[in-house]
């Protein structure tokens, strides 16, 4: 099976590939029509066709399908981009007295993260 979605996802037209991505992005099917300058009913038989070799059942799970294998991009999801060069180096992460990570210092762009480490005794030498 695995074969098969394989050569579905590579079966897909730059067209098709094109109206995947805005499906991915919210738009609807009149959007879609409106934003590639062609008709609803185009849009309709492209997505119905896209549904057909992806063996996907609706949109959601043409959307679970194109990310998974890497046809679209949603906020940074599955987006092989390189860093701006001030965000490439990364601080340390701070940590208190009792060993536990507080926080991460991540550029703004990126989440912090916050992680309790396992506090260990130690006994004096």
């Amino acid at each position: 099976m695995a074969a098969e979605e394989t050569q579905s996802s590579s079966a897909l037209s730059e067209r098709e590939l094109q109206i995947v991505e805005l499906v991915a992005g919210g738009l609807t099917n009149q959007e879609i029509a409106e934003k590639l300058e062609i008709s609803k009913r185009t849009v309709d038989n492209h997505i119905s066709n896209i549904l057909t070799k992806t063996t996907t059942g609706n949109r959601v799970a043409l959307v679970r399908w194109a990310l998974q294998w890497g046809k679209v991009c949603i906020d940074e999801v599955n987006c092989c981009t390189l860093p701006a060069p001030d965000e490439a180096v990364l601080a340390e992460p701070t940590v208190d007295a009792n060993s536990t990570v507080t926080e991460t210092k991540a550029p703004a762009n990126q989440a912090t993260v916050e992680v309790e480490a396992v506090e260990e005794e130690v006994a004096p030498r």
